[in-house]
Formats: structure tokens, sequence, C-alpha cells
């Protein structure tokens, strides 16, 4: 196992202590772990790619850990009021759509190269900073509330525009290859 791996790992092991923390109004740790949560997720890809230290494991592994970082965390700040609702299920359901939409179409193509849109990587990171952002505010007793609405429909928008570029991208690509048998 390779350091970039090994961040991630840790990434994916804190995932839990960050929704426990966040469900127990602990938020001031809360905020310093998934800060660096958040930048660990920057990190190993940097050390990866500056150290040719790129992994099979770790082009599944990364975006694992950003699913469940995410998906778990926004699930703990929305049962908890510090997100609307909807923007909770936006991001599950986008993450739910494009794992299910990634088997659903290996199963039936039996190809799926998992090419991460410039889009999603722009969505990780707004959501990313808003979970953090959020966290922060409350760790803190710092509320612009104009910042955090902003980043709010920032995320909602990249959400959207992320999964349906994916879903047209996969449709896209299942006609070219329905049109070829």
């Amino acid at each position: 196992m390779n350091l970039p791996n090994a961040i991630t790992l840790a990434r994916l092991f804190v995932v839990p202590v960050i929704v426990v923390m966040i469900l127990d109004g602990r938020m001031e740790a809360a905020f310093w772990l998934a800060l660096c949560a958040a930048v660990s997720d920057a990190i190993d890809g940097i050390i990866a790619k500056q150290f040719n230290m790129e992994t099979v494991l770790g082009a599944y592994l990364d975006p694992i850990a950003d699913k469940a970082l995410l998906v778990c965390a926004y699930i703990a700040l929305g049962h908890e009021g510090y997100l609307p609702m909807w923007l909770v299920v936006a991001v599950v359901s986008r993450d739910v759509l494009i794992v299910g939409g990634a088997l659903l179409f290996h199963t039936l193509t039996q190809s799926l190269e998992m090419t991460p849109l410039m889009v999603s990587k722009v969505n990780t990171a707004a959501q990313l900073i808003l979970a953090v952002v959020v966290v922060g505010s409350e760790a803190f007793g710092i509320h612009s509330i104009g910042v955090r609405d902003m980043l709010v429909y920032v995320v909602g928008a990249t959400t959207l525009v992320s999964g349906a570029t994916y879903v047209i991208g996969w449709t896209r690509l299942a006609a070219e290859i329905e049109g070829s048998d």
C-alpha cells in the first residue's frame, strides 16, 4: 500500500467519526477533522501524480472515500438542520444515480471507464467547501448567511449539472455501443 492510498483510506475511516461528532454537537472537533479530510483529498492526488504513485486501487478508492465522506456528512448536517433537505436529497440522489448508473452501464456493456468529468470535480470541491464552511460556522459561531446561501445554490447547481452530464454521456455511449452491435 502506497502513501496516497493510505491517506485515502484514512479519509474513509474518519467518516464515521465526523458523523458522530456532528450528531453529538461536537462541531469544533468535527470541523478540524472534516478540514483535514477535505485537504487530504487534494494531497493524496497530488502525491500520486507527482511521484508516479497512481494505482488502480487508488482510482477506485478515492471516489469511494469522497462519496462516503460527502454523503454521510450531508446526511448528518441535514439531519441536524444545518443544510436544507432539498440539497441533501439532491447530493445523495446524484451519488446514487452515478453509482447505480455506472453499475448498470457496466452490466449492460461489460465496459466502463470511470473518468471523472471536470464538472464532477468542481461539484466535489464545492460540496467539500460547503460542508467545511457549515461545520466551521456552527463550530465557531461565524454566521455569514450570504456566503453559506450562495454555496448552497452553487452546490445545488453543480450537483444537478454533474448528474445530468453523466446520464447524458452514458446514454450517448450506450447508443454508440448498441449501434455497433
